[in-house]
């Protein structure tokens, strides 16, 4: 197979690229067969695997070392179809927390789910695990540290955001207009801590189905971010600090220390003079020694709403889904070239190759069913299909 890749070259790359741009074909990296946004995604060995979200109860696995069979259905989930889910991996099996959705397509809301799933790698099998979380784990992130343990951070509040799925749905916004958007706009007027967000780093250790908290982040409590992982050590980056609004802050989780929370540099603005908003649903990665964050979706112009006083800082906005890359070295931020095209809320997979992103959404909202591999050659993210 050929790959094509999309580069934007300096002068003294041009002559070291010029083979190889001309060398690749469409499609080395095989596409999804739908399109995805806010499903899950694992890592076991050389295969990865994607699904729910947008994808239902569909389940995919591609094999990293055998990309000419293509992304190949797996068995379905079995619980309720859910978007926003966490997974994480123990051995072969892959465990999946959280998320929204309707327990039965009759009910009249979504509600967030605090059951847990559990799919056996080799057996092809779905199962339910007989343990409930003890939070809301919609927007969550997790990983396992020592292939023990799951660590969590973020997630919304249950009872509040079920609470308002279900009077904004069971109000007619037509026939009601005003108490649908007093509804609205308490829910997104509120202070960040007033959303009561997970601020608990929660543990969850299969083999004793055992839960409990191993600290408290002193950072607001963020959901969407993107997590990047390395060994014991989970850098988080970005995220949402309430609906609608981002921060740009990059912080560092290391499992097991005392002190285990440290702050790193903020992602820098995409351009001189512009404001950086932050983001959601952000693809990231290792590759070469560099850690990538790509995509991701904000509200241009919310930041400077809330800092103003307006508490519902994404009235009125766009949501913009971005293609500006960054690239960390050394512990400082660079801005680089682009994604093809605005994406967020898709997956994302560290692999020897770079980093592997899966699907997400489009700037008109439809779901993308594209793959990409981005890795850095040092001065720029080689962006491959």
């Amino acid at each position: 197979m050929i790959k094509k890749t999309h580069l934007i070259c300096t002068p003294l790359l041009a002559l070291s690229t010029f083979f190889s741009i001309n060398a690749y074909a469409d499609n080395y990296w095989p596409d999804l067969p739908i399109g995805l946004k806010d499903g899950v995604s694992a890592q076991v060995g050389d295969k990865v695997f994607v699904g729910l979200g947008s994808a239902g109860k569909q389940f995919y696995m591609l094999d990293l070392k055998n990309l000419s069979t293509g992304w190949q259905q797996r068995s379905s989930f079995t619980g309720s179809a859910r978007s926003g889910a966490t997974a994480s991996v123990i051995g072969q099996e892959i465990y999946v927390f959280g998320g929204s959705g309707k327990v039965k397509e009759s009910d009249v809301s979504p509600i967030i789910f605090d059951t847990v799933y559990r799919y056996n790698v080799k057996e092809d099998s779905w199962g339910q695990v007989n343990t409930s979380s003890p939070v809301g784990l919609l927007g969550a992130s997790s990983y396992s540290p020592d292939n023990k343990k799951i660590i969590f951070f973020g997630g919304y509040n249950k009872e509040y955001f079920d609470s308002y799925l279900h009077d904004v749905t069971i109000t007619d916004k037509k026939s009601s207009p005003e108490a649908w958007k007093k509804i609205v706009d308490d829910y997104m007027g509120m202070k960040p801590v007033d959303y009561q967000w997970n601020r608990k780093v929660l543990s969850y250790q299969p083999e004793t189905q055992s839960w409990s908290t191993v600290g408290v982040s002193p950072y607001f409590a963020n959901c969407g971010s993107a997590l990047v992982t390395d060994g014991l050590t989970a850098t988080l980056i970005s995220g949402e600090i309430k609906p609608g609004l981002r921060t740009a802050e990059v912080k560092q989780y290391q499992y097991g220390k005392g002190q285990p929370w440290s702050s790193m540099h903020s992602l820098p603005a995409s351009t001189s003079g512009a404001v950086q908003e932050g983001v959601a649903g952000a693809f990231a990665g290792k590759s070469n020694g560099v850690t990538i964050v790509a995509g991701g979706a904000n509200f241009h112009g919310a930041k400077a709403a809330f800092e103003s006083g307006n508490m519902f800082a994404h009235e009125g906005l766009a949501k913009a889904f971005n293609p500006e890359i960054y690239v960390e070295k050394d512990g400082l931020w660079s801005t680089v070239n682009n994604l093809p095209e605005g994406l967020a809320y898709g997956a994302s997979f560290t692999t020897s190759e770079g980093v592997l992103i899966v699907g997400g959404e489009k700037n008109d909202r439809s779901q993308s069913s594209k793959v990409y591999m981005l890795a850095w050659n040092g001065s720029k993210v080689v962006v491959t299909d």
